[in-house]
C-alpha cells in the first residue's frame, strides 16, 4: 500500500469514529432533543436549621463619652494689675477660701481711701445741715423766719443726707472690690491648670487658674426617645472606665426634657461618686443599662436574616423544598445574636440559621440526620455558607 493510500484509510477511520460518537451523543437525548437533567437535592445539617424560639429580650442601652467634673471653677482677675505671686501649681490641692496668690492692688487701695474720705466730708456736711435745720425749726416756731425758709433748710439737710449715704455706698463697694480682687479658692479641689505666671500684667476678668472637684463626676450620653421613657432618675447604671479593670456603679442624675434636634435622642446624665478620687475628669467611659423584658418574643438568629429589595427575608425548608419568606422585624439583641420577628413566621417553621449564596425558591432540600462527619458533596450547601 502506498503512502497516499495509507493516509486515505486513516482519514476514513477517523470519520467513522466521529460519526459513532455523534450517534452515541444523540442517543443520550430525549425525544425532544434536550438533556435529561436531574436537579440535586440540597442537604443541610441539623445545626444549620433552627426553629424560631420564644425568649425575652432585655433592652441594652449603651453610650460612651468622657467623664466630666461638674464642680469646676475658673479663678479670674477682678482687677487690672500685675500678678505679684502665685502660691499653687497644677496638681496642688486647695481648700475653699485659701489664698492662691497676690495681685498688685495699690490702685484699689487708693480709690478706697478716696471714697472713705468722701464719706467723712459728706457726713460733716450732713451734720452741719442738720444743725441748721434744727435751729431754723426753733425760729420758725417763734415766727422769726418764714415757713419757706424752714422748708429750704429741710431740703438742704435731706440733700446732704443723700450725698453722705451715696458716699458710704461707694466706699462699701470699694471694700467689696478689694475683697474680691484677692485670689482665693472658691471650692475644695485640685488645681487643674495655670493660665498666668507671676509678673504678668493681668486684664480685667483674665483667667488665672482652674480648680476641679473630683469627688463627683458625670457622664452624659444620648438615648433614643423610644427607650428614655423607661428611665428614671436614681436608676443604677454600670460604667466601665478606661484603665480600670472592674466596672463601677453610677446613677441617673438628670434626664433632659427635650430631644436633640436632628437626632431625636435625649441627653441622659449619670452621676458617679468618686470620694477616693480614683477617676479623673476626661477619662473615657462606657455606660451600659440593661432593662428587663417581661414579654416572650419570637426570635431567630440574626445570621438567618438577609435582605432583598429593601425587605427582610428568611429561607425555610417546607415540604422538601426551599421557600423564601418576607418577615417583619422588631427588637434586636446583639449580645445574644437574636432578632425579633413580628410577622411572617410561626414556632414550627424550619429556618436556615445561616446565610447561603445562590439559593433558589422551590429547590429540593432536606435535613441530614446526625451522623459521623463525611466528605462534603457537590450538593451539600454547608460549604457554601457565606455572609451577605
Amino acid at each position: 500500500m502506498t503512502t497516499r493510500n495509507k493516509w486515505l484509510w486513516g482519514a476514513a477511520a477517523t470519520l467513522l469514529l466521529a460519526g459513532g460518537g455523534a450517534l452515541a451523543l444523540w442517543s443520550g437525548k430525549g425525544a425532544g432533543g434536550k438533556d435529561a437533567k436531574v436537579d440535586p437535592v440540597l442537604e443541610f445539617q441539623n445545626k444549620e436549621v433552627v426553629h424560631p424560639a420564644l425568649v425575652s429580650m432585655p433592652a441594652l442601652i449603651e453610650f460612651s463619652g468622657p467623664l466630666v467634673a461638674p464642680n469646676t471653677a475658673i479663678v479670674h482677675s477682678k482687677v487690672a494689675g500685675t500678678l505679684l505671686s502665685l502660691n499653687v501649681g497644677e496638681g496642688s490641692r486647695v481648700s475653699m477660701g485659701q489664698s492662691l496668690g497676690n495681685v498688685d492692688l495699690e490702685d484699689l487701695h487708693l480709690r478706697l481711701a478716696e471714697r472713705q474720705a468722701n464719706v467723712a466730708a459728706t457726713r460733716a456736711q450732713f451734720e452741719q445741715a442738720e444743725k441748721v435745720y434744727k435751729t431754723n425749726e426753733g425760729l420758725a416756731a417763734q415766727n422769726f423766719i418764714a415757713a419757706t425758709a424752714l422748708d429750704s433748710s429741710r431740703a438742704s439737710m435731706e440733700a446732704a443726707r443723700g450725698a453722705w449715704l451715696a458716699a458710704k455706698a461707694q466706699a462699701e463697694n470699694g471694700q467689696v472690690s478689694l475683697r474680691l480682687a484677692s485670689l482665693t479658692s472658691p471650692l475644695n479641689g485640685i488645681v487643674a491648670k495655670r493660665f498666668a505666671v507671676p509678673g504678668e500684667k493681668l486684664a480685667l476678668e483674665q483667667q488665672i487658674l482652674s480648680i476641679v472637684d473630683l469627688s463627683r463626676l458625670e457622664l452624659a450620653g444620648l438615648v433614643g426617645t423610644h427607650e428614655v421613657s423607661r428611665l428614671k432618675p436614681g436608676m443604677a447604671v454600670e460604667v466601665q472606665v478606661e484603665g480600670v479593670d472592674k466596672p463601677v456603679t453610677a446613677h441617673i442624675a438628670r434626664i433632659s426634657p427635650i430631644a436633640e434636634p436632628g437626632t431625636r435622642s435625649i441627653t441622659v446624665t449619670l452621676a458617679l461618686e468618686n470620694p477616693g478620687e480614683q477617676f479623673r475628669a476626661g477619662q473615657y467611659a462606657v455606660a451600659k443599662l440593661l432593662l428587663p423584658d417581661e414579654t416572650e418574643r419570637l426570635t431567630v438568629p440574626d445570621s438567618a436574616i438577609s435582605s432583598t429589595g429593601g425587605q427582610s427575608q428568611v429561607w425555610l425548608i417546607e415540604q422538601g423544598g426551599l421557600t423564601r419568606r418576607i418577615v417583619t422585624l422588631g427588637r434586636k439583641d446583639a449580645r445574644q445574636g437574636l432578632v425579633e420577628v413580628l410577622q411572617g413566621l410561626n414556632p414550627q417553621a424550619q429556618v436556615l440559621a445561616l446565610r447561603f449564596d445562590n439559593l433558589k425558591e422551590g429547590a429540593k432540600a432536606q435535613i441530614l440526620a446526625d451522623k459521623p462527619a463525611r466528605p462534603a458533596t457537590v450538593a451539600s450547601m454547608s460549604a457554601t455558607a457565606a455572609s451577605n
